[in-house]
């Protein structure tokens, strides 16, 4: 590490009127949201405390806690909930502050093991490639170039397809990897990862190698992390942390993590070893009893299509037991088998073999008050599943006890102006009631002029989103919209089936490129989105982490008010939990999540203060459910509009007339 800083470069003297950032950057404009953001992160730094600042777009929010976090003298950990987010704090603003102005720190940038070639699975692969596919096969000559002359192995320095099955028998995950015992560990990418983070100030990283990381230390059966010790943490885009957290404090079985321990038992043995065939033996067991189990499964869970999610329930399971000793007989086979050897790789299979018997027992008692159980089909996967229920308890226990210094900061973090639905969802409230520890609170407005740069359009004339005839009658001001602005729109959407149909009806009918989620990666959309005037039908991971500035991005429509579907085990489980309690899950869970995701689908629209642009609200219930107050409370003050001719002429000018279009059939 570099740190000490020189007491003569503080927050101040660098954000502050005239200050370094000013003088490097003359067109740059001072922020007063910015170095209040940055005092009170600095604060929470001294104090040993820990903070909740929601600082809207456009304030500078990561300069505000880079600055502050670097000054600070310790070592401290940012995590983000996007790759996009990470990319700007790494190649954009630390090397801002080195440059420009004058701070001199190391920074780490941390990926999960699977984004990282593993040379050891390499020289195996390399003998006897496989591919999924022949277009796969097509890319073995780039892949081979890259592997004998890269420095990092990071797998984003290879334009790969994001299906590229055969990556996974190319790298490894903290369940395959077999650590220190790999022959070539010290030229491992990933230990050269964590050397480079031993000596380093500040370690970006996203919020689920964070939690894989919390999760793998805080387990009790491997010490063992990817991330070297740490003092402190900022947590950017928390408002995704609950999600994060839950998945990582879970555990889960599935077809292709079975296939994969059989696979990779196989391999693990020459051919010519005379364990080689009772090995085989054992895996073909193991796969025939893993391959009834899972044929089985779907019926008998109630499982119906490519893309579905039911609750687990121990009776539900036990329809299943015959099918499940299979399994379990196959794994207690195998790691009986391989116990005691002294090969790493054979090591690993018994650590495996034993950690999924031991998970799947889990699964089928499902009897912990504490976790909801359930089961979710996935294309050709079915994935069984277990996480907490609440995080809170888990995060007081694993990381708050650890940590005297946290920083929680997103646009949007506050639900009705107040922390309480955040703080207590993220375990800083006691069953007491009390804070656990010291928290403040910071509310920083965004600069932007919302009720000159932006229209909500409120139409009062659609059904009710569960009525008969919305999706074809939101079809229907879809495209009337995209007229008002030329294209150049996101359709946002709660749910894909919605997605689809009203694509189908509107896309015909739009004179601009429709994109439709699914269709292409998510990259290659958003960069077909830049170059052409288009509509793009979207849902889930485009309400938020997207950053479309200027004109390509002048209209938000979204079908209807975010709620999460009681329908999602976890989302149902929750409810049940708080309504055991006594308390009402609809105020207290449902409405201020869905209030924090429409602020998200709203923020996707200003992102500069030369933006312009309309956020059209489909679902009337906001103007005629008395809890619609508390969507619009939440939003920035745009300028409400009803008239489509109204909007017309706010976002053209003068009036320009809406054509006339054919009803939709």
């Amino acid at each position: 590490m570099t740190l000490p800083v020189s007491p003569s470069l503080t927050v101040d003297s660098l954000l502050g009127p005239g200050g370094a950032l000013q003088v490097a950057l003359p067109a740059y404009e001072h922020r007063p949201e910015q170095l209040q953001m940055a005092r009170a992160v600095e604060r929470a730094f001294a104090e040993r405390s820990y903070l909740l600042a929601e600082a809207g777009t456009g304030t500078g929010k990561t300069l505000a806690y880079l600055v502050p976090a670097l000054l600070s003298g310790r070592r401290v950990v940012v995590s983000t909930a996007t790759k996009t987010l990470q990319d700007q704090i790494f190649f954009k603003d630390l090397p801002l502050l080195r440059e420009k102005m004058g701070l001199t720190f190391e920074a780490a940038y941390l990926k999960g093991r699977n984004n990282y070639l593993c040379l050891h699975r390499y020289g195996a692969f390399a003998k006897e490639p496989q591919f999924g596919s022949r277009d796969e096969a097509r890319y073995w000559p780039k892949l081979k170039a890259w592997a004998e002359d890269t420095q990092t192995g990071d797998r984003s320095e290879l334009d790969l397809p994001e299906s590229f099955s055969a990556w996974a028998r190319l790298s490894t995950t903290s369940e395959t990897c077999v650590g220190t015992r790999c022959p070539l560990y010290e030229t491992c990418f990933v230990t050269r990862m964590r050397k480079r983070a031993e000596s380093a100030d500040l370690l970006v990283v996203n919020h689920h190698l964070f939690f894989a990381d919390l999760s793998l230390r805080s387990s009790g059966k491997r010490t063992e992390g990817v991330l070297p010790y740490y003092e402190a943490v900022v947590f950017d885009e928390a408002h995704a942390l609950e999600d994060a957290a839950s998945g990582h404090f879970g555990v889960g079985v599935s077809n292709y993590r079975l296939e994969e321990l059989a696979r990779d038992a196989v391999a693990s043995l020459k051919e010519d070893d005379s364990r080689h065939a009772m090995l085989r033996a054992l895996t073909a067991r193991l796969r025939t009893g893993a391959d009834a189990f899972f044929a089985q499964a779907p019926r008998a869970l109630g499982l119906s299509g490519n893309e579905a999610s039911v609750a687990l329930q121990p009776e539900t399971m036990g329809k299943l037991s015959t099918a499940l000793e299979g399994v379990r007989e196959g794994l207690a086979a195998l790691s009986a088998f391989t116990a005691g050897e002294r090969e790493p790789e054979l090591a690993a299979i018994t650590r495996r073999a034993d950690e999924l018997e031991e998970q799947l027992s889990f699964l089928e008692k499902a009897e912990s008050s504490d976790h909801v159980y359930w089961a979710e089909q996935r294309g050709k996967g079915l994935f069984l599943r277990a996480s907490p229920i609440d995080v809170a308890k888990e995060l007081r226990e694993r990381m708050y006890g650890a940590l005297d210094t946290v920083v929680y900061t997103s646009a949007t973090l506050a639900a009705e102006s107040r922390f309480d639905f955040f703080a207590r969802r993220m375990g800083l409230y006691g069953e007491d009631g009390q804070t656990v520890t010291r928290v403040r609170t910071l509310a920083v407005p965004s600069p932007f002029d919302y009720p000159r740069q932006s229209a909500l359009y409120l139409p009062t004339h659609l059904p009710d989103p569960s009525a008969p005839g919305f999706i074809e009658a939101a079809a229907e001001e879809i495209v009337q919209l995209c007229e008002v602005t030329g294209g150049r729109a996101f359709v946002l959407f709660t749910s894909l089936r919605n997605m689809v149909r009203a694509y189908e009806l509107a896309a015909g009918r739009l004179p601009y490129q429709a994109l439709l989620q699914g269709e292409r990666p998510k990259q290659q959309l958003l960069e077909a989105f830049r170059d052409t005037p288009s509509v793009l039908f979207a849902a889930h991971s485009f309400w938020e982490g997207v950053d479309v500035p200027g004109d390509a991005l002048s209209l938000v429509i979204i079908d209807r008010l975010p709620f999460a579907s009681p329908g999602d085990p976890l989302v149902a489980a929750r409810i049940k939990q708080l309504q055991t309690r006594g308390e009402e899950p609809f105020e207290q869970y449902q409405l201020p999540q869905a209030a924090l995701a429409l602020r998200q689908g709203f923020g996707r629209l200003i992102r500069t203060q030369s933006d312009k642009g309309i956020v059209a609200m489909l679902d009337r219930r906001i103007l005629t459910k008395a809890y619609g107050r508390v969507f619009l409370d939440s939003l920035p003050d745009a300028r409400r509009l009803d008239d489509l001719v109204e909007l017309s002429r706010w976002f053209n000018g003068p009036v320009r007339p809406v054509r006339a279009l054919r009803s939709v059939e």
